[in-house]
């Protein structure tokens, strides 16, 4: 037993130091992190969602009425009720990365104002979606409340992908490594994008996964809605091959060129997964994958938008309001 735990805690004080005692580059690595959990839970939330497990919790904060663990319950598969209690305790992974993250700020040896503020954010965000979470499962559901738990989702992302991109770099004054008119179009693109969602929430409200039976939908046409997506997706794909062209013509770093490039890519992959959705009339599975697609959309973007810019190397000069004083050891 002790060969086994040995191991196990050798790696938890390990985890404790890059927390305790960070290092730039473990800041970063903690950074990543929060990216990758709030992209992991959006794209769980999609599972509940398109297995019909939305109210397999059906109160809340309790699981069921009596408890607040899974246990059995009137007209509700263990199986669902699995799904969505499980969705619920990775909140808890998602709190303890935003938590990791304050705690790894606070401690750098020289303490960054902009870290710190974007790194509040996550369990701020975090304590958000757990209230709003609430609502979803007193509202049965309701697609209103339902898609802007998503959107909260999607501002949690890009929280986390500031964060981690302001971690790469110095506090140096702000420099565009693209024409300004290029670093506009990038813009455009994030609101595009945006829309692309907002427009793929629509449909989501309105076609068959309400994540349970009993759940209310947008009274659309789901035909007409579809196709407003679709346009969407095709302005995206549009602004995406311009600014890759811009980006090719002017002196720009590599980085911003092959970012953009990835954000293409994926794209069209998830152009792909939506029309085989839409033809094979939405199977679950898929409705998943395209969840998961368009939350990588979404960071690419962001990606996109942040390779064009700088703040210089980390060790760069900072301005005097853009640092703390040190931390002592």
């Amino acid at each position: 037993m002790k060969q086994l735990l040995d191991p196990i805690r050798r790696h938890a004080a390990n985890l404790f130091r890059t927390v305790w005692s960070p290092t730039a580059a473990t800041m970063r690595w903690w950074a990543l992190a929060a990216v990758v959990v709030n992209a992991g839970i959006t794209v769980t939330g999609a599972v509940v969602r398109v297995t019909g497990s939305g109210l397999g919790c059906p109160t809340w904060p309790r699981c069921t009425p009596d408890s607040f663990v899974p246990a059995a319950h009137d007209g509700i598969s263990p199986l669902n009720t699995a799904i969505e209690f499980g969705n619920r305790l990775l909140t808890f992974l998602v709190l303890v990365v935003a938590a990791a993250c304050v705690v790894a700020a606070l401690r750098l040896p020289s303490r960054r104002r902009d870290l710190v503020r974007l790194a509040w954010v996550q369990p701020v965000g975090v304590a958000v979606q757990a209230l709003w979470g609430g609502v979803v499962v007193h509202s049965a559901l309701n697609p209103v409340t339902v898609s802007v738990h998503f959107l909260f989702s999607v501002g949690m992302i890009a929280a986390a992908c500031a964060l981690y991109a302001r971690t790469g770099e110095g506090d140096a004054p702000a420099q565009r490594l693209v024409h300004r008119d290029v670093r506009t179009l990038g813009h455009v693109l994030v609101g595009a994008v945006l829309l692309l969602i907002i427009a793929g929430m629509v449909v989501t409200g309105t076609g068959p996964h309400s994540g349970d039976e009993t759940a209310s939908r947008f009274d659309f046409d789901i035909e007409t809605v579809a196709r407003i997506h679709a346009d969407a997706a095709y302005l995206v794909v549009g602004l995406t091959f311009a600014l890759l062209f811009a980006l090719h013509v002017t002196d720009v770093p590599g980085r911003a060129r092959r970012a953009a490039l990835t954000l293409l890519a994926v794209e069209l992959a998830q152009g792909v997964i939506g029309y085989v959705q839409y033809f094979l009339a939405v199977p679950a599975f898929l409705v998943g994958l395209h969840v998961l697609g368009a939350t990588l959309v979404w960071i690419c973007t962001l990606r996109v938008v942040f390779a064009m810019r700088t703040r210089g190397p980390l060790d760069a000069p900072a301005a005097g309001a853009d640092r703390l004083d040190p931390v002592p050891a």
